[in-house]
C-alpha cells in the first residue's frame, strides 16, 4: 500500500517558518547537495497541500523561485473554502481526510508526499493518516514561528528508521509513525469525567 510521508524541515527549535511563513533560514551552502530530495522526488507520485502552503508556492512561483517541477505529479489541496479559481495541476478536496486518505492509498500508485503546513499535517496525523515522518533539521534557531504540527492533546509514538548526519550539520530523521493517542493529560481528563 502506498504510504503518507511528510518530507520537511524544520530549525532546530522545532519551526517550519517564521510567524509570516518566511522560510529564508533554509537557505544553505551548497556543501551537501540536495539532502537526497532527488531520490524521495522520484519515489513519490502525489503531493497534499495545507491552503496556506499552496497559496505559498503560487507566490514563490510568480516571484520566479525554486520550486518543485509539477509535471506529472498529481496536486491536491485542502480548504474548507476552496478558492473560485484554482491553479492548473491542482484540485481542492473537500472530502473528509480519513475517506479521502483510505481511498488515495488505495489507489495504484507511488508515495504520497504531504507538504504541510502544520494544520494539514495535525489533521491527518490526528486521523492515522500518515505513515512516515522524514523531518530535516536545520542547525538553526528562529525563536518563534509556525511548529511543524498545529499543537492539540495527542501523544503519538514514533519508531526511528535512520538517521543521517550531513557535513554541514544538517540532520535527517526518519520515523514511522505508531497509532496516535490522546495525550496523558486529556486521558487522566477523561478519567475523572467517567468517575463522576
Amino acid at each position: 500500500m502506498r504510504k503518507i510521508i511528510v518530507y520537511i524541515a524544520t530549525s532546530a527549535d522545532g519551526f517550519i517558518a517564521r510567524k509570516d511563513g518566511a522560510v529564508d533560514w533554509l537557505d544553505r551552502p551548497r556543501t551537501a547537495g540536495d539532502y537526497g530530495m532527488g531520490k524521495f522526488y522520484k519515489s513519490i507520485d502525489t503531493i497534499l497541500w495545507g491552503r496556506k502552503t499552496y497559496e505559498l508556492v503560487l507566490r514563490f512561483q510568480k516571484e520566479g523561485k525554486d520550486t518543485p517541477d509539477m509535471g506529472g505529479i498529481k496536486n491536491y489541496a485542502f480548504s474548507r473554502k476552496p478558492p473560485k479559481k484554482v491553479a492548473d495541476g491542482f484540485e481542492f478536496v473537500k472530502e473528509p481526510i480519513k475517506k479521502f486518505a483510505k481511498r488515495l492509498r488505495a489507489k495504484k500508485g507511488k508515495d504520497i508526499w504531504m507538504m504541510g503546513g502544520a494544520g494539514i499535517i495535525a489533521s491527518f496525523l490526528d486521523c492515522g493518516a500518515i505513515d512516515e515522518f522524514i523531518i530535516h533539521v536545520i542547525p538553526t534557531f528562529i525563536g518563534e514561528g509556525i511548529p511543524l504540527i498545529a499543537p492539540r492533546h495527542r501523544t503519538v509514538p514514533l519508531k526511528l528508521k535512520s538517521c543521517k548526519k550531513f557535513l554541514d550539520g544538517v540532520v535527517r530523521l526518519q520515523y514511522a509513525v505508531s497509532e496516535a493517542q490522546p495525550s496523558g493529560r486529556a486521558s487522566r481528563r477523561k478519567t475523572i469525567v467517567e468517575s463522576r
